[in-house]
C-alpha cells in the first residue's frame, strides 16, 4: 500500500499541476477537518464492540453495532447540512481561489463530503473486523482500495476534461467500491453485522458521551493540523498549500503503514485491560511504545537530511518548500504517534474525562501560537515548529494522568519503553547526520544514509532496546526459518 500510494500520489501531482493540487488540498480540508471530528464517533464505537466482544456478551454487541449504525447515519445528516452551507459560505467567501477555479473547487467540497459519508457509514463494520481480528480481510480490503486509487490516477491522467473535478469525482466511486466491500465481508462472517440500525437510548448516551470527549481531543487535532493548514493559504496562498500537501501525503502513507501495525495491537490491548489482565496490557503498551518509535523513525531518517532529492526523485517537479515541510511533518508525526498507545489504554480504561481536557488543554496552544507566528512575520514552517513543542507538551501530560487513571507504573514505562526507544533513535540520527556531512550532496546520497541509519539503529536496538525475552523469541525465529 505505501508503494502503491507513493506512486499514485506523483501521477496525481504531475496530472493536476502545483496549482490544482493546491486547490483540492485546500479545498478537501474543510471536509477532511470533519473527517477527524468523525474518527471520535469511530474510536468510540471501536471501543465498545471490542469490549463487548472481548467480554462474550452476544446481545450487547447486536445492540451496540445497530445502534452505531444509528449513529454513524444521524451523524452524517448533520455534517451534511453543515458543510452544504457554512462549508460553501467558506469557499466563497473566504478561501483564495484561483480565478477560473471555482466551479471545480465546488465539485470538490461536494465529492469530498460524498467521500466522508461513505467513510462514517462503513465504520461500524471496519471496528468489527479490527475487534475480530480478521487482519487478512482488512489487509485485503485495504490493497483493493490503493489499486482502486491508482486506477483513479491513471484515468485521471488520461483524461481530457477538468481533469481537478474528475479526480473529485472518480475518488467517490472508489470509495463507493471500498466500503462496499467492508460491508459485505462483516455482514457474511460477523452475526452482529446483520443487524439493523436502531436506537437504544442508554447505549446512545453511554457511546455519546465517550465520543463527545475524544471530540474535544480531536477536535483541537483538527485545529492543529487543518486549521493551521488554512492559516498558511490566507497567509502564503494556495502554492504554500500544495508544499504542504505535498508533506501531508507523504504523512498520509505513512501514517496508514503505522496505522495498520496499530490495529493488531490495540483489540488485544483493549481486550486485556477490560478483562483485568493489567500486567499483560501494560506489557503491551511498553512494546507497542517501543515499536512505534523504531519503525516511524527508520522511515523518517532519509528525509531529515535528503528531503529534497527524495522528492526530487519521487515526484520530478517539487514545490517550493516542500522538502523543509516534509522532513518538519514528519518529525510531527513520530511525535504524535509515538505515545499513542496510551490513548488506547485510557479508551479500555474508560474514564476519559479528565484525560481529554487535560490533554486537549496541553495541545491547543498550537494554532494560537502559530497564527500568532505568522501575524509577526515568520516563514510558513515556524508553524510545525509550534507543533512539535505543542505534542511533547502533551505527550508529558498524557503520561502523567494515564498513570493516575491505570496504575501504569511511570517509572517501569520509562524504563521499560522510553529509553529504549530513544537511545538507538538518537544513535541512528547521530550516523545519519555524520554520514551526511561527508558525502557530497547528490540523488544518490540518501541511499548510504538511509543504509546507515538502518544498521547503526538495529545494532543499538538489539544491544540497547531489546529485553531478553524479545532476544529470545527473535533468535527462536530465526532459527526456525
Amino acid at each position: 500500500m505505501m508503494i502503491i500510494g507513493l506512486f499514485t500520489y506523483r501521477i496525481i501531482l504531475r496530472s493536476l499541476g502545483v496549482t490544482d493540487y493546491g486547490v483540492y488540498g485546500a479545498v478537501s480540508g474543510i471536509i477532511t477537518g470533519f473527517m477527524l471530528l468523525t474518527n471520535t464517533l469511530a474510536a468510540a464505537i471501536s471501543r465498545f464492540i471490542t469490549v463487548a466482544l472481548g467480554k462474550g456478551d452476544a446481545e450487547r454487541l447486536r445492540a451496540t453495532f445497530g445502534t452505531s449504525l444509528f449513529i454513524m447515519a444521524a451523524f452524517c445528516v448533520l455534517l451534511a447540512l453543515l458543510a452544504e452551507s457554512a462549508g460553501l459560505w467558506y469557499l466563497h467567501n473566504k478561501m483564495h481561489i484561483p480565478p477560473g477555479r471555482m466551479a471545480a473547487a465546488g465539485a470538490v467540497l461536494h465529492s469530498s463530503l460524498l467521500v466522508l459519508v461513505l467513510n462514517m457509514l462503513s465504520l461500524p463494520y471496519t471496528a468489527a473486523i479490527n475487534a475480530h481480528e480478521h487482519m487478512d480481510a482488512y489487509a485485503g480490503i485495504s490493497i483493493l482500495e490503493a489499486v482502486l486509487k491508482l486506477a483513479v490516477a491513471l484515468l485521471v491522467f488520461m483524461s481530457s476534461s477538468d481533469r481537478l473535478a474528475v479526480y473529485a469525482w472518480l475518488l467517490v466511486l472508489s470509495a463507493l467500491i471500498s466500503r462496499g466491500a467492508y460491508a459485505l465481508y462483516s455482514c457474511r462472517h460477523f452475526r452482529e453485522c446483520r443487524t439493523l440500525p436502531r436506537c437504544d437510548a442508554a447505549l446512545v448516551k453511554e457511546i455519546g458521551a465517550f465520543a463527545g470527549w475524544n471530540f474535544v481531543g480531536s477536535g483541537v487535532y483538527m485545529l492543529n493540523t487543518q486549521g493551521v493548514n488554512q492559516l498558511m493559504n490566507l497567509f502564503f496562498g494556495v502554492g504554500m498549500n500544495a508544499a504542504r500537501g505535498v508533506a501531508d501525503k507523504v504523512e498520509q502513507v505513512l501514517r496508514q503503514f503505522a496505522t495498520n501495525i496499530a490495529l493488531a495491537m490495540n483489540p488485544a490491548l483493549t481486550k486485556a485491560y477490560a478483562g483485568g489482565d493489567k500486567a499483560f496490557a501494560f506489557d503491551l503498551v511498553y512494546k507497542a511504545t517501543k515499536y512505534y518509535m523504531w519503525i516511524l523513525w527508520v522511515l523518517t531518517l532519509p528525509f531529515l537530511t535528503d528531503a529534497a532529492s527524495i522528492l526530487r526523485l519521487w515526484l520530478g517537479e517539487v514545490p517550493p518548500e516542500a522538502a523543509v515541510f516534509t522532513s518538519l511533518t514528519l518529525l510531527c508525526f513520530v511525535v504524535d504517534f509515538t505515545p499513542s498507545v496510551l490513548n488506547v489504554l485510557e479508551q479500555a480504561n474508560g474514564r476519559i474525562r479528565r484525560y481529554y481536557l487535560l490533554t486537549s488543554a496541553a495541545a491547543a496552544v498550537v494554532f494560537p501560537l502559530a497564527w500568532l507566528a505568522y501575524v509577526r512575520g515568520l516563514p510558513a514552517w515556524s508553524g510545525y515548529a509550534v507543533f512539535i513543542g505543542g505534542y511533547v507538551l502533551k505527550g508529558a501530560v498524557m503520561l502523567r494522568v494515564v498513570c493516575r487513571d491505570t496504575g501504569l507504573p511511570a517509572g517501569e514505562y520509562w524504563r521499560q519503553a522510553l529509553l529504549p526507544a530513544l537511545v538507538p533513535a538518537l544513535l541512528g540520527l547521530g550516523a545519519v547526520a555524520a554520514l551526511a556531512r561527508c558525502l557530497p550532496e547528490s540523488w544518490w546520497r540518501f541511499i548510504p544514509v538511509a543504509a546507515a541509519g538502518l544498521v547503526v539503529m538495529g545494532a543499538s536496538i538489539w544491544g540497547f532496546g531489546l529485553t531478553p525475552g524479545e532476544k529470545d523469541f527473535v533468535t527462536s525465529k530465526l532459527r526456525g526459518r
